[in-house]
């Protein structure tokens, strides 16, 4: 659905729900139904955008995800899960690039003629279905043959890993190397099991309105400082990235860098209503926000916000692949880590993808922050996750 060319009116009449991404978003005459069906009935969504200096496709990108959580089990996006095929897949993608991704798989197995079953939700769906499915597996054969998902909960446990080692039927299909913004990170796992083939940076939006006399924070560790308790916004719902924050300051830090971590908190905030609020008057508006580099998309024009990589580098949630080693999955798993894919997660969803071709949406110089594998092995991550978690929210 073209949601672009259509009308505001067209939008909300189809999809009621919006309205609230609409009046919490600068369009709050449109809660009156009177202006809906007036000036909503000719305005098109692409030139109210434009008007604002909105960027198009983030906020088309926020519609499909109130529509896609909504009525996660009808699939509105008409993408529904194959039920048949020799290739199963199942996974997690985000809203922004969901539908072309999608697309590309459909494209793939009609061009090469092959059948492919799969179930990829959007992420606001959750993970949990997926999670419920693959630990209540009776073996490592009953799993599906890919698995593509992001962030660092199950799939990177010890003991999921150990399981998986074991059995020596999944392992890294992907043989085109990392892009060379990468190579320092040593993305490439070391047992030769998960492909990650892109990454999801966490960012600093600074509100300037609210600085006063405080210093710009330049990295991970300034936020811990005592000058910015209560001052700083972090995407906790966002599961993903959020653990990664946890799980990096953790390593630096410790358990007494996550206290101060909770202590910084002022607030929960989904990143589409930290973009809503920047540039304008909110009670206990917080002077740093963290969010997904997507969203900073929709702060183009904005000159009361500035947004920063730290310059100890952004933190990074992987967006991975699992992929079984057998007849028909390998082309499969390396169309899905290739190059036109990965154009898609740089160019719609701001995810920097590590296929050596791709010319990732990035400033030059940003830096990025990955725990490493070492951090991985030598830590039962799940564990460590609900740990932290724990801290945090008792800090």
């Amino acid at each position: 659905m073209n949601f672009a060319e259509m009308t505001i009116k067209e939008i909300i009449d189809n999809h009621p729900e919006t309205r609230d991404i609409f009046v919490s978003n600068g369009f709050e005459h449109f809660k009156d139904d009177a202006k809906l069906n007036t000036l909503g009935k000719f305005l098109k969504l692409e030139t109210a955008l434009k008007n604002k200096k909105y960027d198009v496709g983030t906020f088309v990108a926020l519609l499909d995800e109130k529509v896609n959580s909504n009525e996660a089990a009808a699939d509105v996006t008409l993408k529904k899960a194959k039920t048949e095929g020799a290739v199963s897949m199942k996974g997690l993608l985000p809203c922004p690039v969901r539908l072309p991704i999608l697309e590309k798989i459909d494209a793939y197995a009609e061009s090469e003629g092959v059948s492919v079953t799969y179930k990829l939700e959007a992420a606001s769906v959750g993970a949990d279905w997926m999670n419920a499915e693959i630990r209540n597996a009776d073996s490592v054969a009953s799993l599906s043959d890919i698995y593509l998902s992001a962030g660092f909960e199950l799939f990177f446990s010890k003991k999921f890993r150990d399981k998986l080692d074991a059995d020596g039927s999944f392992r890294n299909l992907v043989e085109t190397g990392i892009n060379k913004r990468f190579t320092d990170l040593k993305l490439e796992d070391p047992r030769g099991l998960l492909s990650i083939v892109a990454l999801v940076p966490a960012v600093f939006m600074l509100n300037l309105e609210e600085q006063g006399d405080m210093p710009e924070p330049k990295t991970w560790a300034d936020l811990l400082r005592p000058e910015y308790e209560n001052k700083v916004a972090l995407p906790v719902g966002d599961f993903d990235l959020f653990n990664a924050i946890l799980l990096s300051i953790y390593k630096e830090h410790g358990m007494e860098g996550v206290k101060k971590l909770g202590k910084c908190l002022i607030k929960s905030m989904h990143p589409a209503e930290m973009v809503k609020n920047a540039g304008k008057k909110v009670a206990d508006k917080p002077y740093i926000t963290i969010m997904p580099y997507f969203f900073t998309k929709m702060l183009a024009g904005l000159k009361t916000v500035k947004v920063l990589f730290p310059e100890d580098g952004a933190i990074v949630s992987p967006v991975f692949m699992l992929a079984r080693d057998k007849e028909g999955v390998r082309p499969l798993a390396q169309a899905v880590a290739g190059k036109e894919i990965g154009e898609i997660l740089t160019q719609k969803g701001l995810f920097p993808s590590t296929h050596p071709d791709v010319n990732n949406v990035l400033p030059d110089s940003a830096p990025f922050k990955w725990i490493g594998w070492d951090f991985i092995e030598n830590n039962d991550i799940d564990q460590v996750i609900e740990e932290t978690m724990n801290v945090f929210k008792n800090s």
